[in-house]
């Protein structure tokens, strides 16, 4: 009996030895593939960091001004007998645009030149009777005064004749006239309107905390929804010396070229200012990866994915500068980033590229109404 309990209790032990053999080996046989999975490099897609010259910008909205603009109104009243108003046309300055009936003031002037000579032959007169002492020398100055006197009435009566003609006091395009040739005007009678549009004003508002940085030269860039896709260049013309404690802004004042008279007053305007121009590195904004209080990226280096901190500045159309943490050329992963970690195994499918146009110095910037709190 107690051989068969022995022989029972072997055999009862080889049996469990055998099959936790046999689970062992098969359970390192099907670890084998997920290891193998588990070191197979995670496809990347990657792109280099480069060097370019960036602008620091601001964005504002202003409303275009004439250089010079007046309203075209009589000195005098009277008819008009000539008319020479073509809304929108250019003009010289001195160029006739009006005439009042001036035969009044013709007729006044004529008896006035009478006068005149009559007065300075007075004056001979007397001043020939005074060598003879034959008239005291009150009656030659009496004579002189009512010369003096006459002087002064032909100058009035000359300028009221030319008053009843009006010319462009400067060179400009007309505006729309509500009068017609015989028509009756006074001295409040708004004629027309001349605008001198060979350069155009730009006030706009921008604020108080850019006061330190914004000075006359600096380089504007004006766009209009009336002109799509095209620009207009000029350059800070004035800089406010106060600020609004209300709106906490200050006024500035840009000029623009206009030579072909293509931008009229009071249009509306997006502008931007130009308030530095440096070199940063740049990469696309998809690369970055934020947790917690850090912003990181991946390099490749040696087909391993390295993590790196870096600090960003400006951001627009996709891109971001990077002030430190990586250097001009470095190959950043900017897909494949899902469950990617530092000392990984990568395979580079191909390095992205940036699409649309060139990005030159003005492509990132800083709108003035939303700063972005990490400013260069």
């Amino acid at each position: 009996m107690f051989i068969l309990c022995l022989l029972v209790a072997v055999g009862y032990g080889g049996y469990e030895g055998y099959h936790r053999y046999v689970a062992a080996s098969g359970g390192e046989s099907a670890a084998a593939p997920d290891r193998s999975r588990s070191s197979r490099p995670s496809p990347v897609e990657v792109t280099q960091a480069e060097t370019r010259t960036l602008s620091t910008t601001v964005e504002a909205v202003g409303t275009t001004r004439a250089l010079q603009s007046v309203e075209i109104v009589p000195e005098a009243d009277g008819r008009i007998v000539e008319l020479n108003i073509t809304p929108g046309e250019q003009v010289r300055k001195g160029d006739v645009l009006v005439r009042l009936d001036d035969e009044i003031a013709r007729a006044d002037l004529a008896e006035a030149e009478a006068r005149l000579i009559e007065r300075r032959q007075a004056v001979e007169r007397a001043t020939s009777l005074r060598r003879t002492n034959a008239v005291a020398e009150a009656t030659v100055e009496e004579a002189q005064a009512r010369l003096a006197e006459a002087l002064a009435q032909l100058d009035r009566t000359a300028r009221r004749l030319e008053e009843r003609t009006i010319t462009a006091p400067f060179d400009g395009v007309l505006g729309l006239s509500s009068v017609d040739a015989g028509a009756r005007v006074d001295q409040q009678t708004i004629i027309t309107r001349l605008d001198d549009l060979s350069q155009i004003e730009v006030e706009f508002a921008l604020p108080e905390t850019l006061f330190a940085q914004v000075t006359k030269g600096q380089t504007v860039i004006a766009t209009s929804a009336a002109f799509p896709g095209q620009a207009f260049e000029g350059e800070i013309d004035a800089v406010d010396n106060r600020i609004d404690p209300v709106s906490r802004s200050f006024r500035t004042r840009a000029i623009l070229p206009n030579p072909e008279g293509t931008l009229p007053a009071g249009m509306f305007m997006s502008l931007e200012l130009l308030l530095s121009q440096s070199e940063f590195v740049v990469i696309p904004e998809e690369a970055l990866i934020f947790q917690a209080a850090e912003t990181y990226v991946f390099v490749v280096e040696d087909n391993t994915a390295r993590r790196v901190v870096v600090e960003t500045g400006q951001r627009r159309d996709g891109m971001v500068a990077v002030r430190n943490g990586i250097e001009d050329g470095q190959t950043v992963i900017v897909r494949g980033l899902q469950r990617l970690r530092d000392g990984a195994a990568v395979q580079v499918l191909g390095a992205k590229r940036e699409t649309g146009q060139d990005q030159t110095s003005s492509e990132l910037g800083a709108k003035a109404a939303t700063p972005e709190g990490d400013k260069t």
